[in-house]
């Protein structure tokens, strides 16, 4: 009895798990539109990639640190870059909007693996104005 729970999934191991298929989704696609021929860009894209897989590679944290526990403490770790690096760019370069646009970009970019999850039920084929 004492292993029941243990043996349950918990709500964050699937919200982790759509999260990983995700990700791997994502760079799929992003694979198979090619690499960016611009060296800048393709450049920040490897960057991106790099770093998504690193919240993803669990021997990265420690060992008691969930794959969920990551996923919802190292996003503050990337802001808190974000924010240090963009203190250092002239203030003429609007670095915040840049910042926070990015920052919706992604947001945006990651609502697409929340698009079925919403909690109330209907048929999905209805005309009240937006897309699941």
């Amino acid at each position: 009895m004492c292993g029941e729970l243990e043996d349950e999934d918990r709500p964050e191991d699937d919200v982790y798990s759509r999260f990983v298929a995700h990700v791997h989704s994502f760079l799929a696609g992003m694979k198979k539109s090619g690499k960016n021929a611009d060296e800048i860009h393709g450049h920040l894209d490897r960057l991106f990639r790099e770093q998504v897989l690193a919240v993803l590679d669990e021997k990265r944290a420690p060992d008691d640190m969930s794959g969920y526990d990551r996923m919802v403490m190292e996003p503050l770790v990337f802001a808190r870059l974000a924010g240090f690096i963009a203190a250092h760019v002239p203030l003429g370069e609007d670095p915040l909007r840049r910042v926070i646009d990015a920052l919706m970009v992604g947001y945006s970019e990651g609502e697409v693996a929340q698009a079925h999850d919403h909690d109330h039920d209907h048929d999905h084929h209805h005309g009240h104005g937006h897309t699941h």
